[in-house]
């Protein structure tokens, strides 16, 4: 039997970017673990599948389509979440995407278009801005009960770039040094704030099988554990992060990529 610093039974949980992938890895572990958990996403493509599943397992949970960079969307998200359960405990802010281009075309290279002004400023968007909304919009109500925790799920590029890859760097950067001074910020109103920086993981229920196989095959090659992460991995070290067991943590990010960033 665990501690009791690791449960999070009955704890409140709105976990943001949640229908697919990490976020879906997060809220599995989270309600099987007894949290309360909502989650939201841009449309309803796959809440419901997930909702149902998690229903059939005893586990439901409640659903939103909202968008987490929209400050509007985000105080539908907190007065749904109050009409409910009357308070908040912890904050996921998981949405993230990328793109693959350079800067400016680089000689030689064949072509290829280089970052847009609006590819720029969405990327950046999705992930740095969402925290930045989410955290403003549930802040307030962590801050005036004087405890909390907030997970932003970042990821390896945060530590290490690679070419083509400039944009997503900056923003996962950005949202490093964003937990970091958050934390400082909230840290003497007992509201803790870390991020998960995740490396390789596929989702292979709803990714493309091939690019599925390919991401398996290039992790035993750069991956120094030779292989891609499960998305429970990363739900696992989240519900760390929810619960009082990670209490005296706060402004870290934690690498969660096989050894990726230091290969």
């Amino acid at each position: 039997m665990l501690p009791a610093e690791y449960s999070v039974e009955d704890r409140t949980v709105i976990v943001t970017g949640a229908a697919r992938g990490i976020g879906k890895g997060i809220t599995r572990v989270l309600a099987e673990a007894g949290a309360k958990v909502m989650v939201t996403a841009l449309t309803d493509r796959y809440l419901g599948p997930l909702a149902e599943e998690l229903a059939a397992a005893g586990t439901p949970i409640e659903t939103l389509a909202a968008d987490a960079t929209s400050a509007e969307d985000w105080e539908r998200t907190m007065g749904l979440a109050m009409e409910r359960w009357g308070r908040v405990d912890v904050l996921v802010n998981n949405l993230g995407d990328a793109i693959s281009k350079p800067l400016i075309p680089l000689p030689g290279s064949g072509g290829g278009s280089p970052v847009s002004d609006e590819e720029w400023r969405s990327v950046l968007d999705v992930n740095l801005t969402q925290a930045f909304m989410g955290c403003r919009a549930v802040g307030p109500h962590l801050l005036e009960r004087r405890r909390g925790r907030v997970i932003n799920v970042s990821g390896f590029a945060a530590r290490k770039g690679a070419p083509g890859l400039l944009t997503y760097s900056a923003a996962k950067a950005g949202l490093a040094r964003f937990t970091q001074t958050l934390s400082l910020e909230w840290a003497p109103y007992g509201v803790t704030v870390n991020s998960i920086a995740p490396g390789f993981f596929p989702d292979p229920e709803t990714g493309d099988p091939d690019e599925v196989a390919a991401a398996r095959k290039r992790a035993e090659k750069m991956v120094p554990l030779g292989r891609v992460g499960e998305l429970r991995e990363v739900g696992l070290l989240a519900l760390y992060l929810a619960s009082d067991a990670s209490r005296y943590m706060t402004g870290e990010t934690l690498y969660l990529d096989g050894g990726v960033t230091h290969a």
